[in-house]
């Protein structure tokens, strides 16, 4: 028995296939689209962006494209995923705005303002005396 016949997609539907292939098409062109922004972009808080946001839709098309296929081929739904996506979901804007901060900080305190940490006037630069 092959691996294909032992997780049940020798029975999967073309449609279900098709429609798996195309959100793992879109998945991977988003998560490619991130990857090529956080090599093209030059500061941190511009890079930071580009992972942020590809997690989330290109992990999010992947898991959705696994659930079709396996929810297809196994005549069951098939929800492993969708606690997967919630988790990540979840702990992905977290540590997004976690790692932002801390650069934020990190940048006040060595007074290296001309890095984009005071452009929005959200984080006053310091006095000098501190």
């Amino acid at each position: 028995m092959n691996w294909l016949g032992m997780h049940g997609l020798d029975q999967a539907p073309p449609w279900a296939l098709g429609v798996a292939a195309l959100l793992l098409v879109i998945g991977a062109s988003i998560v490619l689209i991130g990857a090529l922004g956080l090599l093209r972009l030059h500061t941190f808080y511009q890079r930071i962006h580009g992972p942020a946001i590809t997690i989330t839709l290109g992990t999010g098309s992947i898991l959705l494209a696994s659930m079709v296929v396996f929810t297809a081929a196994q005549s069951r739904p098939v929800v492993h995923e969708l606690i997967i996506a919630v988790f990540l979901l979840m702990t992905a804007p977290v540590v997004s705005m976690l790692l932002m901060r801390a650069a934020v900080y990190r940048d006040l305190r060595a007074r290296r303002l001309d890095a984009g940490v005071t452009a929005g006037g959200v984080y006053p630069a310091p006095p000098a005396g501190e």
